[in-house]
């Protein structure tokens, strides 16, 4: 799941602000030696997955069988909102949705130490008339918004999707869900009215979770719609009926998104308690941290700049204990 903070966080061991270590725009030699080590070049295509509920941002990357691995796990030390997409300025909701991110798309000057821009609101969103701008992975420990992944991280990371863009990859897609998509975490919130939506990012999730590749993202139909082949192109307004697709069905992601649902319709006639955020969330490691050391101390670790945690208060209340 990662190295360094978090495996000292999976140990056992108690973390300490001195293992968070210092904020560089370098890729780590530690980070270098493991992709080599799984089959990974640092110029190779990138893909990032971000889960609210368990905090946690995944890098991956192609490796020599030509399919995405994943290459590390960050911890997350701040996200705001609760659970469900954004959808006007000011609801501090975190996006949640597909995305790509281009070269333009990297701030190397931003507040937040470094930062790159999801491109919210995408097609879809915005043909919903969802509002909103610079919606950022970034540094520092707070959010309004965004995801926030403390400096040290979001140097890592922007490092690793720099070099990947310069490397020939045009943009890297991000998916942004609101946990991991199991059956389990969907029958615990089924009575969410996000729902549906849910269900629809869980389709896009199922082939890259079979399949080790990118998505191919489309929209039609107010929904989002995966490696579809229409008859006349791709549709242009993605709020009209999706055209006739040509597209076969692939069997193995059929069979996945099958046995889920299965799984799925057991576990709804189950009592559940769905889990209720005051402030959005932040990872277990970050929390330990913050209630031992206190924001103050906190924030002269994460950020070069000692930028405030956000809300800590709500933070320490992040109901979340990393058991599914």
């Amino acid at each position: 799941m990662g190295f360094g903070f978090i495996a000292v966080v999976l140990s056992g061991c108690a973390p300490s602000l001195d293992d968070l270590g210092v904020a560089s725009h370098d890729i780590p030699p530690k980070l270098l030696a493991s992709m080599q080590a799984k089959g990974m070049k640092p110029e190779s295509p990138v893909l990032i997955r971000i889960f609210k509920m368990e905090s946690e941002l995944e890098v991956w990357k192609v490796d020599s069988s030509g399919k995405y691995a994943l290459l590390k796990a960050y911890p997350m030390c701040r996200w705001s909102g609760k659970l469900g997409p954004k959808t006007k300025t000011g609801d501090r909701q975190a996006p949640e949705g597909f995305y790509r991110v281009s070269m333009s798309g990297l701030n190397p000057k931003s507040q937040f130490y470094l930062s790159f821009n999801l491109g919210y609101p995408n097609r879809l969103e915005a043909a919903r008339s969802y509002s909103g701008e610079a919606l950022m992975v970034h540094g520092a420990c707070s959010s309004s918004g965004c995801f926030a992944l403390t400096d040290q991280g979001v140097g890592e990371i922007y490092a690793v999707v720099e070099k990947a863009l310069r490397g020939g990859q045009p943009a890297f897609q991000v998916q942004a869900f609101p946990f991991r998509m199991t059956p389990q975490n969907l029958a615990a919130h089924r009575d969410d009215p996000n729902s549906a939506f849910w269900k629809n990012l869980k389709e896009g999730y199922d082939i890259f979770d079979v399949r080790r590749r990118e998505p191919k993202v489309a929209a039609c139909s107010g929904k989002y719609v995966f490696d579809a082949e229409f008859k006349d192109g791709d549709p242009g307004n993605p709020l009209a009926a999706c055209p006739e697709r040509i597209d076969q069905t692939d069997p193995a992601v059929f069979a996945k998104s099958s046995a889920d649902e299965q799984k799925y319709q057991e576990l709804a006639a189950k009592a559940f308690t769905p889990l209720a955020y005051q402030d959005g969330g932040m990872h277990p490691s970050f929390r330990a941290l913050l209630k031992e050391n206190g924001d103050v101390k906190l924030a002269e670790k994460v950020s070069v700049i000692k930028y405030p945690i956000s809300r800590p208060v709500a933070a320490l209340a992040d109901p979340f204990d990393g058991k599914e």
